[in-house]
């Protein structure tokens, strides 16, 4: 029997109806803009905003960039789109560019994927040229003003999140939505929607590691079941303790093979798809010294421009890393608890309120963890790893 991932794998990364170059639809942009309205595209980078509001807010002219950084370290299904599949995510930044009648086009990936995509380049003959940018390895520079900040020429951080980047004559979007977004110019919104869901039409790339037996990227559609995409990544290499849906900014979930992965089902838990972002973790091994180990990771990953950043995510990981050490404090939850909400909504970006949302789910999910923590013990039988 056919699962559910096996149905859908091969439209992206196998390019299913991808005609290569020179075989782009010419759209005007109210054509773009409807098949990206009527096919119901968000974005995949993590946002998931529809991708339609994103093309009607931008004034002509702008600058269109395609957004390959993929800072996320759990994440890898932009570095293989762009490895199997340049021409869809090439593709798309030309439609985009019509539909912002823009008179410059940029991509920005790491630079070890830079020089294949310029033998790409050279062989096609687009409308709008292209530019190449290198993304610094680091976890903030893939973040929307980051990317902007970048291409013109200065350091790859975020900068005021109050003014969209759409407002300053910029369209970004993510690798993976573009490639999307040339499909359905050759196939149209219907095609889109014979996956996914009603809510959450299409599919999406999911990079599947951790306590897997084949860590890779496959895709699925919204709705898809946990565990589908368990077993196409191999199926669990242990028994599972909970599972790390949307990255290093996502949220823990029980480990239920039943479990949607769709915002509608995963909202409970603080979690989303985001970027497509699922490890598995192992029985053996403890949730709250994974979660401090990846909160110890994003203080080091700031900008520095804010004191959430610069004072808030440190006290945090260090509070994180006294409970994962069995640090006999009562206080310490509440006080990992406290720092996370003070953190919320107050940085210069969104840095601080996706650490704190992964704080707040570890506290959630291993509720029982923290009070074996607390009283000097762990439930995690220790093992190899």
């Amino acid at each position: 029997m056919t699962s559910v991932v096996e149905q859908v794998e091969r439209r992206l990364l196998a390019g299913t109806g991808a005609a290569g170059p020179g075989r782009l639809p010419v759209l005007d942009p109210s054509q773009i803009i409807g098949m990206a309205r009527d096919a119901g595209l968000t974005g995949r980078g993590g946002a998931g905003f529809p991708v339609w509001r994103k093309l009607t807010a931008v004034a002509p002219g702008s600058v269109v960039i395609a957004n390959g950084a993929e800072g996320e370290p759990a994440s890898g299904k932009d570095r293989a789109l762009l490895a199997y599949q340049p021409d869809l995510v090439l593709d798309g930044l030309q439609l985009i560019g019509m539909a912002a009648r823009a008179g410059t086009a940029h991509l920005y990936a790491p630079k070890a994927a830079l020089a294949p995509l310029r033998a790409v380049l050279a062989a096609r003959h687009d409308r709008l040229p292209v530019t190449l940018h290198a993304a610094p390895d680091a976890f903030v520079s893939g973040e929307e003003t980051a990317v902007v900040s970048a291409i013109g020429g200065r350091a790859a951080v975020p900068s005021d999140k109050r003014i969209r980047t759409v407002d300053k004559g910029f369209l970004v979007q993510n690798v993976e939505t573009l490639a999307h977004l040339a499909l359905i110019a050759r196939h149209g919104p219907g095609w889109f929607r014979t996956a996914g869901t009603a809510d959450e039409p299409g599919t999406f790339l999911a990079t599947v590691s951790g306590a897997v037996r084949r860590p890779g990227v496959v895709e699925a559609g919204y709705g898809v079941r946990l565990g589908e995409l368990i077993a196409a990544a191999g199926g669990p290499a242990a028994e599972l303790r909970a599972v790390l849906i949307g990255g290093y900014h996502g949220g823990w979930v029980p480990a239920d093979p039943a479990l949607p992965v769709s915002r509608r089902a995963l909202e409970p838990y603080g979690a989303a798809p985001g970027a497509g972002v699922i490890v598995a973790l192992p029985r053996n091994a403890c949730g709250l010294s994974e979660t401090a180990r990846i909160v110890g990771y994003l203080a080091d990953q700031v900008a520095g421009q804010c004191g959430p950043c610069v004072n808030g995510l440190p006290r945090m990981a260090g509070t994180l890393a006294d409970l994962a050490a069995r640090r006999p404090e009562p206080g310490l939850a509440a006080e990992a608890q406290r720092l996370a909400r003070l953190v919320s909504g107050r940085g210069a970006c969104r840095h601080p309120d996706g650490t704190a949302r992964l704080v707040l789910s570890a506290m959630r999910a291993f509720e029982a963890d923290v009070a074996a923590h607390l009283n000097g013990r762990c439930l995690a039988v220790e093992g190899p790893r």
